[in-house]
């Protein structure tokens, strides 16, 4: 008879995400994630993998609960202007929070670390940025049929644009304690959507 799992996978995984997302990949051994998620080598391996797998399950699992925010927020009836500014400041914002310095966003922090050297890793982070591009131009397409934003705009490069920017704010947020560089560059951004 097979024993029953004696800890909740579910939430020793969104204890290893947490765990990379603030370590990062490398500074993480085995021996941490056994240590700080309270389960044996063997149950972990079992359960997950080897350490590179669990890192991939931990990135998925952010981007589950990344995602539907961001999509909620950029697919709202009405105008989609005023919700792109919104996701932009709250990115800036985010990124100024002194409770969340130093830890970034988790497909940047991939994307530097790991996407470079592994292909399923970059596969990961392309899909990831795939698809805030995709929501970000869904919108822009919208105000700019709505009126809202002027004629002359091209969507698709505003929306890459906006993708590096706040790509750009989450790594600066997580190095700089200048709190006006994030809000300041999020600012001049959004101008180029008058």
């Amino acid at each position: 008879m097979a024993r029953s799992k004696e800890f909740d996978p579910d939430a020793a995984l969104q204890s290893a995400l947490e765990l990379f997302w603030r370590r990062g990949y490398e500074a993480t051994s085995m021996s941490d994630l056994v240590e700080h998620l309270g389960i044996g080598r063997a149950s972990l391996y079992a359960t997950y993998g080897n350490k590179r797998d669990l890192y991939l399950k931990a990135l998925d699992r952010y981007g589950e609960q990344r995602n539907p925010r961001l999509l909620r927020e950029l697919s709202r009836p009405g105008p989609a202007l005023p919700a792109v500014r919104a996701v932009v400041r709250r990115f800036a914002a985010e990124a100024a929070d002194d409770g969340l310095r130093g830890t970034g966003c988790f497909v940047t922090n991939t994307a530097a670390e790991l996407a470079p050297h592994d292909d399923a890793m970059a596969r990961r982070v392309e899909l990831s940025w795939e698809h805030v591009e995709t929501l970000l131009h869904s919108a822009l397409v919208r105000a700019l049929e709505q009126g809202e934003l002027p004629g002359d705009r091209d969507p698709r490069a505003l929306a890459r644009m906006l993708l590096v920017l706040l790509q750009g704010l989450r790594v600066v947020g997580k190095a700089s304690a200048d709190t006006a560089r994030v809000r300041d560059a999020a600012e001049q951004a959004l101008r180029l959507l008058d």
